[in-house]
């Protein structure tokens, strides 16, 4: 199976959440075979989007959450009102929200552990920037948040992680990594997933791409069975970058079928 995950972080409005919703909607009738599909729209769009959604093959993510399950935290979000909204995975430790809100590798587990708690699926985000790749510490890098976001998780039997693989000098630069560097990243943190977190079974979780994924690079991605699908972000906010995008899903998925 592929998973495609379109964060679209703080671009839309509630009727433009509501518009693109309904498009990947419309995106996706007639395949034979779909993608798993998760749409993350703003906080203040969950409740119309969640309407659109509802018997669908798409599920509904939030962009954040706090680490408290309740409160004096002005502003802040917890598990228990994302469930109450109908929200299934949660994006985790998005490179943004380290490198502009101060999200420690400590807040990330914190995040990680009362998401799981409260019975959602994590949307874990890593990644080297510019200067750890040059250096050719990426993997060393990747390793030592890995090992602290997974760090006393209560993964019990029945329950999935995403962990996506997003090198932050790839996001929002227009410049993507090369398939043959992500299947190897890619290779490397489920190696170490199933170190870290014994006894995990393959089907639990996946290893996801995302930084620059459009609809002409895609099907690059996703044809490789290393990468379990896609998390995108500027595309995903453009409809018609995004059809491409699931559109590159399904053909590789019904080639396989």
């Amino acid at each position: 199976m592929k998973t495609i995950i379109g964060n679209w972080k703080m671009n839309v409005g509630t009727r433009e959440s509501l518009a693109l919703a309904r498009g990947v909607l419309l995106a996706l009738r007639g395949r034979k075979c779909l993608p798993d599909v998760v749409v993350c729209p703003p906080f203040m769009a969950l409740g119309e989007v969640r309407k659109a959604v509802a018997r669908s093959h798409v599920s509904l993510g939030a962009q954040n959450v706090s680490a408290e399950e309740q409160g004096a935290f002005t502003g802040e979000i917890s598990t228990r009102m994302l469930s109450e909204a109908g929200v299934t995975h949660v994006i985790v430790g998005h490179s943004e929200r380290r490198r502009l809100f101060g999200e420690t590798d400590e807040t990330v587990n914190g995040k990680m552990i009362r998401v799981l708690s409260a019975g959602l699926i994590p949307i874990l985000c890593i990644g080297e920037d510019k200067q750890v790749r040059q250096e050719g510490r990426e993997r060393e890098f990747v390793a030592s948040q890995l090992r602290v976001a997974l760090h006393g998780l209560p993964l019990r039997h029945k329950e999935r992680i995403f962990v996506a693989y997003e090198p932050v000098w790839a996001i929002g630069t227009g410049t993507a990594a090369e398939p043959s560097d992500a299947v190897a990243m890619h290779a490397w943190i489920r190696s170490l997933v199933t170190e870290l977190l014994p006894g995990i079974k393959r089907e639990q979780f996946a290893v996801l791409y995302g930084g620059s994924v459009d609809g002409a690079n895609a099907y690059a991605f996703l044809r490789e069975d290393e990468i379990d699908g896609l998390l995108v972000g500027g595309a995903s906010v453009k409809l018609s970058e995004f059809s491409k995008i699931l559109d590159a899903a399904a053909e590789v998925l019904e080639m396989r079928s």
